[in-house]
């Protein structure tokens, strides 16, 4: 099993648009093969010193998938090319981190 935690840079201004594009996404991947746990996350500020945000512009992805070949996969799937094309304009950028469970 492998982690996956990306952080999608959106446009502010358009995050509620970009996260209404990503609950419709979320059950096609969701059905995929080797999908194990797939949704976005936004900050939750709170008193814990220790907290960095994300930023208002920031979606978290928490995934889970059985193999990186999944991932793979997911990653060249046609839904995920729509999706892309249809929040390109919303996009700022992405960082990806793919972890295995120590």
């Amino acid at each position: 099993m492998i982690h996956v935690v990306a952080t999608l840079q959106v446009d502010p201004a358009r995050r509620d648009e970009f996260l209404a594009a990503f609950a419709e996404l979320t059950p096609l991947v969701l059905a995929e093969e080797g999908c194990l746990e797939y949704g976005a996350a936004i900050d939750e500020p709170t008193a814990i010193p220790v907290q960095e945000l994300a930023g208002e512009g920031a979606v978290v992805v928490i995934e889970k998938w059985e193999s990186v070949a999944a991932l793979e996969k997911h990653l060249a799937a046609p839904h995920m090319a729509a999706f892309r094309e249809k929040t390109a304009e919303m996009s700022r950028g992405v960082t990806l981190q793919a972890l295995r469970p120590a």
